[in-house]
């Protein structure tokens, strides 16, 4: 038995939109949308539905489309993913529709793409053209529970540079990879320190809480401002929420994974709360105990719904100055 109880499942305040209008696009890829300014710019790859479940990125990208929305410069592509799964969503069992076969963010790296063939490769397969085309990224996720927005900036500095010019949201990530597989943000060139290719996961807030829509717009309508695809008015006549007074970045030390389904924390989660003590035990698993590395420990985006093995359960890490 876990010393902390899952939690009820959270309530389905926003609704999954009916995306079958995108399908076609333009660009012979399902769901893949792709706008020419004719001018020179940036290449902008905008990715919502990389989880099936997580469908308030769905609802901004599908806003812009119906908007008529195109780059003052540059290009734009808009990729509604793993639509597979995303067509499988049950409110009644509303994780169950995260993936078909497996993690479609886990994926990434060219051994995986080439080995085995699950449903999720094969639309990243689909996709690996259009990311690898882009010179800047947005990832629009959610969590699982509740947290405030955190912005992924991947492994890189540079990532986390980019998000302090977005602005928003008010907490920056800068982890250690994942354990389980190469997200997308990390491919090629968005993994190079060197590269000036950026790439950003946004994580919205709880999947179907109605503020998690707004962020996901915001964000959004700021990022193709950032890139110069859009104009300043359009930006801020898009602005729903305010820009946090300041930023803050949390860097990941570890991440704490299951090792068998016995994973249980030994601390109350709350993300993004602090142990205030170095030492003090985390979450155990069999004979094996996590404590916190340091003074001031940061529990970052932990789950308190898949205890098996391999599953990141929690991150852990500490505040800088952004």
């Amino acid at each position: 038995m876990n010393a902390v109880d899952i939690p009820p499942v959270p309530p389905v305040e926003i609704h999954p939109p009916d995306i079958s209008r995108w399908r076609e696009g333009n660009t012979g890829v399902p769901f893949v949308h792709l706008f020419d300014s004719g001018l020179p710019g940036p290449r902008v790859h905008v990715q919502v539905l990389t989880h099936g479940n997580e469908f308030c990125g769905a609802i901004a990208a599908g806003e812009l489309l119906a908007e008529g929305f195109r780059p003052l410069k540059g290009q734009l592509c808009v990729v509604f993913a793993n639509h597979e799964a995303y067509a499988r969503w049950d409110p009644q069992d509303p994780y169950i529709s995260r993936f078909v076969d497996e993690d479609l963010n886990r994926v990434w790296a060219d051994a995986s793409l080439s080995d085995g063939d699950t449903c999720e490769k094969r639309r990243a397969r689909e996709l690996v053209p259009f990311v690898d085309a882009a010179d800047f990224i947005l990832d629009i996720h959610s969590m699982s529970e509740n947290c405030a927005p955190l912005m992924v900036c991947g492994t890189l500095e540079k990532n986390a540079r980019y998000a302090a010019a977005l602005g928003t949201p008010a907490d920056l990530l800068i982890d250690t990879g994942h354990p389980a597989g190469l997200r997308m943000i990390e491919r090629g060139a968005f993994g190079d320190a060197a590269a000036p290719q950026c790439a950003l996961l946004i994580e919205c807030g709880q999947h179907w809480e109605t503020a998690a829509a707004d962020v996901a717009r915001d964000c959004l309508a700021r990022f193709l401002g950032l890139t110069g695809l859009a104009s300043e008015e359009w930006v801020q006549a898009r602005q729903r929420q305010p820009v946090p007074p300041q930023q803050r970045l949390v860097r990941v030390s570890e991440a704490v994974t299951a090792r068998t389904g016995e994973f249980r924390f030994l601390v109350p989660i709350v993300p993004m709360s602090i142990i205030e003590k170095a030492g003090t035990p985390v979450a155990q698993d069999g004979d094996h105990i996590w404590t916190s590395p340091y003074d001031q420990c940061v529990l970052i985006m932990p789950t308190q719904r898949r205890f098996k093995p391999g599953q990141t359960m929690v991150r852990l890490g500490r505040f800088e100055a952004a």
